[in-house]
Formats: C-alpha cells, sequence, structure tokens
C-alpha cells in the first residue's frame, strides 16, 4: 500500500507548507552527490571564461593560481556556514530565511533570488542553444537559410534550438529532486572526460612548448600586480555567489555536515584548481595554434577538425549548461516562488515560472550588450551580499546556531519567527541600506572598479546593520537538543 501520510505535521500553517517546503524526510545525499553538485557548476562555459581570462590579467601563473586557490576557498568556507542551518532542519533557502526575515517577510529574500534566477536561466539556456545550432549545422548544412529570418533578435534556428534546450531541461526538473541529483552526478564528471580529451588534442597539436601558463603580453608594476589578484580573488566568490547563497536548496538533503564540508572540499579547491589548469592548457594552445586566444569553449571545440569530435564536445557543453543550469536557475525560484504561495505554487510550478519568465526576458537581447552584463553582474552582487551577511549574522551570532523547526511553519504571533506581522523590521531595515549602497557603487563609473567587490561590501554591509539592530535579540544556547527538535517535526 503506498503511504500516503503527509509529508509534514498536520499542525503546519498551509499558508506556509507544502510537501515541498516541509522539512525532508530523506536526507540520503553523500559526499559525492554535493561534489557532482559543485561539478555542475564549476564546469560550465560560464566557469571555462572566468578561469581562462585570470590568465590574461597580466599575472604570474603561480599568482593566478593562488587567487583562483584562495577565491575558492572562501566560497567553501561560506558554503560550510550557509549550509548547516538548512541540513539541520531539513529546509530549502527560502524556508530558512524565515528565521531572520520572519515567516512572510521571508518572501523578499526568496523573490529576489528568483528574479536573479529568472535572467541567468534565460542566458544559459541560450548559450546552450548557441552551441546545439552548431552541431546542428555541422551535419545538416542544408539548414543555413532559417539563420536568416529574424524574430524577436532570434533566428528560426535559433528559436528551435532555445526551445529544444527548454523542454529538455524542463523534463529533467519536471521528475524532481532524484532525477536532478541523478543528472548532476553524470553531467560533472561527463565535462571532466571532454574536457581533458580537448587539452589532450591540443598537446598532440602544439607540444608542450606551445603550452604557457602566462597569457598576457602586458607588464604590471608590483602595486598593479598585487591590486588584480585580490580582485581575480573577489571576482571568484562573486561569480559563485548565486548558487552559494541558495546553497541550503541542496544540503537539505545531506546525510550530515561531515559528509557536506567533504563534498565542499572536494568540489570546490581540488576540483575548480584541477579545472583551471586544463583550462589554461586549452586557451593556451588556442594561442598557439590559431594565433589568437579563445575563451569561448564553443569556438574552441568548433575548430576540432573532425565532425564526430566536435559533435560529443559540444554536446558534453550542452550536458554542462543544462547541469548547472537545473542547479543554479531553476531550482532556486521553484523553491523560492513556492514559498510564497505555497499550496498554490508546487515546486514544478515554481520552477516552470522561472523558465517562462525566462523566455519572455528574451535573454539573448541581453546578452548581446556587454555593458548590460556588466551591470547584471554587479546588481546581483549588491543583492546578494546583503542577504547572505544578514541570514548568516542572524542564524550564527542572534540565534546562536539554533533552529526551532515548527516555528518556521507557524503563522501564530507567539511563533518565535512572527516578529510583527510575519516581517522582521530589523532585517528589513539592514537590507534596503546595504543594497542601496551596493547599486549606488554599481551605477557610478569613477567606482568601476570597486564594483567589483559589491559582494563582499554588501555581505559585510548587511551583516554589520543586522548585527547592531538586532543586538539585545541575541538568543542564549538553547538547552533542548536539535535532534529532538527535529525528531519532533518530522512525526
Amino acid at each position: 500500500m503506498p503511504n500516503l501520510e503527509p509529508n509534514y505535521d498536520a499542525r503546519y500553517s498551509p499558508r506556509l507548507t507544502n510537501e515541498d517546503l516541509a522539512p525532508t524526510r530523506h536526507q540520503t545525499w553523500s559526499w559525492y552527490n554535493i561534489f557532482s553538485f559543485w561539478m555542475s557548476d564549476v564546469h560550465s562555459m560560464g566557469g571555462y571564461v572566468v578561469a581562462a581570462s585570470f590568465f590574461a590579467l597580466g599575472l604570474a601563473s603561480w599568482q593566478v593560481l593562488l587567487c583562483l586557490l584562495l577565491g575558492i576557498c572562501i566560497v567553501q568556507l561560506c558554503a560550510n556556514l550557509v549550509a548547516k542551518p538548512s541540513q539541520m532542519a531539513g529546509v530549502p533557502y527560502a524556508v530558512i530565511c524565515r528565521q531572520a526575515f520572519g515567516v512572510f517577510g521571508a518572501n523578499i529574500p526568496a523573490v529576489i533570488r528568483g528574479l536573479i534566477a529568472f535572467a541567468w536561466y534565460g542566458i544559459q539556456t541560450y548559450l546552450a542553444a548557441n552551441a546545439l545550432m552548431l552541431v546542428i549545422l555541422k551535419f545538416w548544412p542544408a539548414l543555413t537559410p532559417l539563420t536568416n529570418g529574424h524574430f524577436l533578435g532570434l533566428s528560426h534556428l535559433g528559436w528551435l534550438c532555445f526551445g529544444i534546450m527548454w523542454v529538455l531541461q524542463a523534463l529533467v526538473f519536471w521528475h524532481g529532486m532524484s532525477a536532478i541529483k541523478r543528472f548532476i552526478d553524470i553531467a560533472g564528471p561527463a565535462v571532466y572526460v571532454a574536457m581533458m580529451a580537448l587539452a589532450g588534442w591540443i598537446l598532440w597539436q602544439t607540444g608542450f612548448d606551445g603550452i604557457s601558463f602566462t597569457l598576457a603580453s602586458k607588464q604590471l608594476t608590483a602595486g598593479e600586480q598585487t591590486w588584480q589578484m585580490i580582485t581575480a580573488t573577489a571576482l571568484v566568490v562573486s561569480y559563485f555567489s548565486g548558487p552559494l547563497l541558495n546553497f541550503g536548496d541542496f544540503s537539505r538533503y545531506g546525510k550530515s555536515m561531515q559528509e557536506i564540508r567533504r563534498g565542499n572540499r572536494w568540489g570546490l579547491p581540488f576540483n575548480f584548481l584541477l579545472f583551471s589548469i586544463v583550462t589554461v592548457v586549452i586557451v593556451s594552445g588556442t594561442q598557439s595554434l590559431f594565433g589568437k586566444m579563445i575563451t569561448d569553449p564553443i569556438e574552441t571545440v568548433s575548430h576540432v577538425g573532425n565532425s564526430l569530435a566536435m559533435a560529443i564536445g559540444l554536446l558534453t557543453m550542452i550536458t554542462a549548461t543544462i547541469g548547472i543550469n537545473i542547479v543554479a536557475n531553476f531550482v532556486s525560484p521553484a523553491f523560492d516562488f513556492s514559498n510564497c504561495s505555497p499550496q498554490k505554487i508546487s515546486f514544478r510550478t515554481g520552477g516552470m515560472i522561472a523558465a517562462v519568465g525566462s523566455v519572455l526576458l528574451t535573454p539573448w537581447n541581453l546578452f548581446q550588450s556587454p555593458e548590460l552584463i556588466h551591470y547584471t553582474l554587479d546588481v546581483l552582487g549588491a543583492f546578494i551580499g546583503p542577504l547572505f551577511g544578514i541570514l548568516l549574522t542572524d542564524f550564527y551570532l542572534i540565534k546562536r546556531g539554533n533552529v526551532f523547526v515548527d516555528d518556521l511553519f507557524t503563522d501564530s504571533p507567539n511563533g518565535r519567527y512572527w516578529y510583527k506581522n510575519g516581517f522582521n523590521p530589523k532585517a528589513i531595515a539592514a537590507l534596503v541600506p546595504s543594497v542601496a549602497v551596493g547599486l549606488i557603487i554599481s551605477f557610478i563609473p569613477a567606482l568601476h572598479e570597486v564594483a567589483n567587490f559589491s559582494w563582499f561590501i554588501g555581505a559585510f554591509l548587511g551583516a554589520g546593520c543586522y548585527r547592531f539592530l538586532a543586538r539585545h535579540e541575541r538568543e542564549g544556547v538553547s538547552s533542548t537538543s536539535f535532534t529532538a527538535q527535529r525528531v519532533a517535526a518530522k512525526e
């Protein structure tokens, strides 16, 4: 007989609860699943371009690798911190935000993260569609005329490829988190195979003499080198700030914090450094082979003479992009939008809202403007940094590491996270000025270089403001064991 028992306590408010938001009963993810999560996040076209671009800053190879390692270690530390409350409570990012922002105020950080994913989901889908178009034209050149006509800025073949990628991602997502886990377990390693094969082909063509770990011709002073190293380190953290913020959506399934820390250790410093070295071998080889440095992996693969090898390489890149898109830009808005109206918006519905919204944004038009992309990255950091700072300050410094699961799903004025009509005015008061400062920095040309640090500035401002405003609410260490609370929440 199937188990018809609901996945949550019947006393939980329906305004705050559904099967997807309730504490999970199945914390089965091992360190390898977390490792695969980060592999899917790192092994993308965006990750490739970021890693390759650092070797063109005018720094020596050891300096670039040091920046990459330092930046990714900061990401690892932050990932461990943000993972803990969600793993303890078994709830996603949107629900754990109720601790700091109130049971209804949590919709503010949830919607902000969901809308950010909106745009990036469309852009990543567009990048994957471009790769698919190259494969199609390589094998069926007769379809070239379909690239001439345009509708809303995209060719007819472009619309076809975008539609195919849109549907493929939706199919994986529609089968739920178990299917997503299986997919990312395959997607990340598959890219390594393709990347290693491409690096091997480059080495075979150029020899070791054709590979240089310093890809820039410009010379920098000691002061300029130091600034470039600091900037590169900050950019690594900013690049991962999106999936880092909602890492709780995945850590909630972890067997234990020990497993999550192990997965983060292998998936971030070790994995990212190896990926960066393989990337620079490929990028450096393109300079020797083609007379120019190619940082676009799609363009690099398209230069491979063998049609079958090219197709396999591009399809692998497509798989990687699907992986990061589902991880970073599908799962997050699914939980975030579901949090706004749990009984009307399920996990699947929330994800499809993001998918449909990504088409309406016509992301190919956004991507064609480098200036707009630059502002998008800065604005993303301006919003995500303060949210990150407030969330961690509340959990570690104000709540002292306590999570009262039942209160996360209670809309009674007596609930711990009710605050004022379900909103915490102090968290909102800390968020608004912190975001405002980040936006001002982003849109003032004279502060262009400082904008690269918008995530750090926002995180410290958000944390500092909230710590000051909520200083009188600091809790003592609870005498009630959290394990008992979790068991009570599941029974």
